[in-house]
């Protein structure tokens, strides 16, 4: 980039508003363009992918019958939460499936367990992580499941056919450990709790999304905050005006993003 002309600016993006930066972001990216219209998309259910499938369903034309608050397999919630031992919430009756999309259509009540097996090269499969190592760009997913929930077919397409798999997760999941070694700890025989496995993919982060929506190189400077804004993160976006100006367009179109809720 052009030092010369270039400015820096702060935004202070909360959890909410950079899970629908990464949805909004998402409907840029040429492949996944591409197989919206004429192959086949799995956008498989978590929190930030709510808001990646709202995104896509939004552009579609398909929103009827979707809703966020059920779009998740395990979640973490707070300790005043009823839940089970592997976090996920204890009533699931209204879980609708993963959005699956063929062709422009969305194919409702399918997950991506009966849709694996008909996806090829050239088709998309989205897939939230638990956590992201921004060094390193490596993400990583917590597994509950004794099958390895839904990350075992997800792999068997993305390594055994090359479907493209992207990975949409926020900063606030960001950690510093190695990952490949976290995972060769929490696997081991001698530990207790959930799993943890090491997925290659795209990562799309708030600092990806800003390139792809503004132009413009953003960076991870500070977080924190309280009474709401727990997880809350400060960015500096370095960019020419008209890249400024379309992340002040973008911030303001993303920043009163309401708190996710049950």
């Amino acid at each position: 980039m052009d030092q010369s002309n270039t400015k820096t600016k702060q935004y202070v993006i909360s959890p909410a508003a950079g899970k629908r930066m990464i949805a909004k972001a998402m409907l840029l990216i040429p492949s996944i363009r591409d197989a919206l219209a004429n192959r086949t998309v799995v956008v498989i259910a978590g929190t930030t992918n709510g808001y990646v499938a709202e995104e896509f369903l939004k552009k579609m034309g398909q929103t009827d019958g979707f809703s966020r608050k059920n779009f998740f397999r395990g979640i973490t919630l707070p300790p005043k939460n009823e839940k089970t031992d592997t976090g996920r919430v204890k009533d699931e009756s209204r879980f609708i499936g993963d959005v699956v999309i063929v062709r422009g259509n969305w194919e409702k009540g399918r997950t991506i367990f009966d849709a694996a097996d008909s996806l090829v090269q050239g088709d998309v499969i989205l897939k939230g992580a638990n956590a992201v190592n921004l060094t390193t760009m490596q993400a990583a997913i917590l597994i509950g499941d004794r099958a390895a929930g839904t990350i075992n077919p997800t792999l068997q397409c993305a390594v055994g056919r090359r479907v493209e798999l992207f990975l949409p997760v926020g900063l606030e999941k960001r950690i510093t450990g190695d990952i490949g070694e976290i995972a060769r700890r929490l696997n081991s025989t001698s530990a207790a709790g959930v799993r943890y496995m090491p997925v290659f993919g795209n990562v799309i982060t708030e600092i990806q999304a800003i390139k792809l929506i503004c132009g413009a190189d953003a960076e991870l400077i500070a977080s924190g905050g309280v009474n709401g804004a727990e997880g809350t993160y400060w960015i500096a976006v370095t960019g020419n005006e008209e890249q400024l100006n379309g992340m002040d367009e973008l911030f303001k179109a993303v920043h009163n993003e309401p708190n996710f809720e049950l």
